[in-house]
């Protein structure tokens, strides 16, 4: 599945999703996990209408099951998970890869319904 992380250094999540100019792209999947890419978004004075932000980061992250963040509004994490994208919070400016590790157990193991889920977006736009 992909994840996106909001970074300032490509290495810690300590980003606000609003403030995120660039997200940091991982494959994660039980037994593999790799980075593959950067989404760059227009910085926060150049992207107008707070709602319009909202929707082009969210179009931005369409491929994405998880979304890692250091903050996000109420407003913008409601729009992310109508669009079937789960935000996460990580206050502690986790390492990425940390996280990438951990979920990778999570997914060995015995992920939460909502992770299922999340796990076969991928899958379902492959198949349309």
């Amino acid at each position: 599945m992909k994840v996106a992380f909001a970074s300032t250094d490509k290495v810690h999540i300590d980003e606000h999703f609003g403030q995120a100019e660039r997200f940091y792209l991982w494959d994660v999947g039980p037994e593999a996990a790799a980075f593959s890419g950067v989404i760059q978004v227009m910085a926060e004075s150049e992207a107008g209408h707070s709602d319009d932000k909202i929707e082009a980061r969210a179009a931005a992250l369409a491929e994405c099951a998880l979304v890692y963040v250091a903050e996000i509004g109420g407003p913008a994490a409601a729009r992310l998970v109508a669009k079937k994208i789960h935000p996460l919070k990580s206050r502690d400016r986790e390492p990425i890869s940390d996280v990438v590790e951990k979920l990778q157990e999570v997914l060995k193991n015995n992920p939460p319904p909502w992770l299922k889920k999340a796990m076969l977006k991928g899958e379902r736009i492959c198949r349309s």
